[in-house]
């Protein structure tokens, strides 16, 4: 826990790219229809083939790849625990035994993929946060929902939930971390002993964070009221999002290389 405040989710990277300069529009799109070919693809040589894709992406934005990789850190206690789960518990040849809890081939595959699904996920999630900015990030929601502003769903509204929640994932990082910091110099031990004992060791971190969350929540409600805050209606943008030819390309472009992986996977499964 001690790295918490290197942990980059979230935060936005500016850089001198093509990725960067796309509409967050295309972007945002681009994320879902990742996230789909994620979940359609079931053979590791497409898996690998993704990968590859990303470590391309992170390349084209200008980012360490390492730091697209670190981002998925975070979600690493749910990705074991999803993969023992289905490596004990998916039926199949036997591949070893645990105190009477056989696990099997198939699951040890499958969890793989599910492993494999929950990280490419987050990293493609924060090449999206990476190079686009959080005002920008609600702009490109917004627009992409307003169709369905004529069936009384507030676009804005929601676009700026998601632009808050964003905005403050590093904050709270940085104030774990600094609570954490401030509990070990008062002699606190969050390393020692079993897995209860240090979930225990936490409950003391939990609390003043809570506090900590209500108050900038209070915060922040207080002074968007005090400049007059209102909602959506006939606000205006200082940058109108226009959409260039290029964004349409990339987008196009995704989607044609996600159908083929997607094609390529299909194929790799027919194989004996």
């Amino acid at each position: 826990m001690a790295s918490l405040d290197k942990i980059p989710l979230g935060q936005y990277i500016p850089a001198d790219s093509f990725v960067h300069s796309l509409d967050p529009r295309a972007k945002i799109t681009v994320t879902l229809v990742a996230m789909v070919a994620i979940f359609m693809l079931h053979t590791m040589p497409a898996f690998a083939l993704c990968g590859f894709g990303i470590f391309l992406l992170a390349k084209l934005a200008r980012l360490p790849f390492r730091l697209v990789a670190a981002s998925a850190r975070p979600v690493l206690i749910l990705v074991i625990f999803t993969a023992l789960f289905h490596l004990f518990l998916t039926p199949g040849k036997v591949l070893f035994s645990f105190f009477g809890i056989e696990a099997t081939t198939e699951g040890a595959l499958l969890g793989l993929a599910m492993a494999l699904r929950l990280i490419y996920l987050v990293m493609f999630a924060s090449l999206l946060t990476f190079t686009t900015t959080p005002a920008k990030i609600s702009d490109g929601l917004e627009g992409l929902l307003s169709p369905l502003k004529r069936l009384g769903l507030p676009a804005h509204d929601i676009a700026m939930m998601i632009t808050i929640a964003l905005r403050f994932i590093p904050t709270l990082f940085e104030e774990t971390s600094r609570i954490i910091k401030a509990q070990k110099s008062r002699g606190a031990d969050f390393e020692s002993g079993g897995l209860m004992r240090r979930a225990r060791a936490y409950v003391p971190v939990l609390i003043p964070l809570f506090v900590i969350v209500f108050k900038r929540a209070e915060n922040l409600a207080t002074a968007m009221e005090a400049r007059g805050y209102a909602g959506g209606e006939g606000r205006t943008r200082m940058r109108p999002l226009v959409w260039r030819r290029s964004d349409g390309a990339a987008l196009a472009g995704f989607i044609f290389m996600s159908a083929l992986l997607v094609a390529f996977d299909r194929a790799a499964g027919m194989l004996p």
